[in-house]
């Protein structure tokens, strides 16, 4: 029950191809036609796609070489992340019109826990269809919703009609929505699992449910519980409101392996600039720096440094990651992929204040020109102010 009186409604929605569906917000030319967002034509992969790109096999995590053979007419197009994030905010404005109670899972989806806002907005479908009416009228893009007593059983109904979907799972319905599902629709069923339960004669969700728990648990010890749980709709999670943020980063996949010492370093250096914005996005500092290296070989290793105090200067975290890297083979070995992460999360609000009297402290200066730039790269966008070691990268021409 979700506050001892009545059962639990819970709203699981998902922002439909969200990508694509922002970048035809702001082209409306793109209407209908298969949109692909991802990285770069040599080596990246695809973000996302829209349904109509999905229909010639194109999918999330597919290299972008491998959908231009599958949807070689397709609008590819690059990730704007500060666009998606601007875009994201605004609907969960709206979300958090109807409850105080959301929980992001992600930039485009999240559980809304409404248990206690019927009385205000009425019973849990024409909560969920108000909701989805709200998010379009204020943004323009549509979402699809599942409403169901408990989280796992919302997010799979969220996924059945999409796009545009609402799914509606009545308290003691259940079971009846779950049993005819393939088992492939449970959390924690990959392919090694499935089989697993197949020798049991087990396919749909149905047939886990009829199976003995403690038949579950001798073959998959407490993952069998969890499967058990799950198959009989048994979900108690609460809607949790706040989700700690653990690191903050950033990488990149190089069209051509780079093996230049110094071209590495102004990579290096843009992936810095950028995770530290975001940390000051969302008003935290880092004490853990992580370098992840992807050689051409496709071998990957990583290093760290934790910092004695949290910062989110990038000059900072810069000179830390260059001693990072001269522990790898970068330089040595071509590299295709490098990635900047900071973790050790600390919100701004607990870094001391200094007193009145007190001099100022190092760094007050650099803090205040960082927050300075952020707003001219809000204003005018990522490449409007460039440190000088960036302005070749970023204007080859000049």
């Amino acid at each position: 029950m979700g506050d001892g009186r009545r059962p639990r409604v819970i709203l699981h929605l998902d922002m439909d191809a969200f990508y694509p569906s922002v970048e035809v917000l702001d082209d409306p030319s793109l209407r209908g036609k298969p949109v692909i967002v991802g990285g770069g034509r040599e080596r990246g992969v695809v973000s996302s796609a829209s349904y109509e790109a999905r229909a010639f096999g194109v999918r999330s995590a597919l290299p972008v070489a491998a959908a231009l053979r599958l949807c070689p007419h397709g609008v590819f197009l690059p990730v704007r992340m500060s666009r998606y994030r601007e875009v994201s905010g605004q609907v969960f404005e709206v979300f958090h019109r109807f409850t105080s109670r959301v929980e992001a899972l992600s930039i485009d989806e999240a559980f809304l826990d409404v248990t206690g806002s019927q009385r205000l907005f009425g019973p849990p479908e024409e909560i969920a269809v108000k909701v989805k009416q709200a998010v379009f009228s204020r943004v323009g893009i549509t979402v699809s919703a599942g409403v169901a007593p408990n989280k796992f059983t919302a997010k799979i109904a969220s996924d059945l009609q999409k796009p545009d979907g609402l799914t509606v799972v009545p308290e003691g319905g259940v079971q009846a929505f779950l049993n005819p599902l393939p088992i492939e629709k449970l959390w924690g069923v990959g392919e090694a699992t499935r089989k697993r339960l197949a020798l049991l004669g087990v396919r749909t969700i149905g047939d886990l449910s009829r199976v003995p728990l403690r038949t579950l648990e001798a073959r998959f010890g407490k993952h069998g519980t969890h499967l058990h749980l799950l198959s009989r709709g048994i979900d108690d999670r609460e809607v949790a409101t706040e989700r700690a943020v653990k690191s903050v980063g950033h990488e990149d996949t190089y069209p051509r392996d780079i093996l230049d010492p110094e071209a590495l370093r102004r990579e290096l250096l843009s992936l810095c600039m950028r995770v530290t914005r975001r940390l000051r996005g969302v008003s935290l500092k880092g004490r853990t720096v992580t370098l992840k290296v992807k050689y051409a070989d496709f071998r990957q290793t990583t290093r760290s440094r934790t910092l004695e105090a949290a910062t989110d200067d990038g000059a900072e975290i810069f000179r830390h990651a260059c001693r990072l890297l001269e522990k790898t083979d970068a330089g040595r070995k071509p590299v295709r992929l490098l990635g900047i992460a900071l973790s050790g999360l600390d919100p701004l609000g607990t870094c001391r204040q200094p007193g009145l009297f007190e001099r100022e402290p190092p760094g007050r200066r650099r803090n205040s020109l960082n927050r300075a730039l952020d707003r001219i790269h809000g204003r005018f966008g990522e490449g409007a102010v460039l440190p000088g070691t960036l302005v070749e990268k970023e204007n080859p021409e000049k």
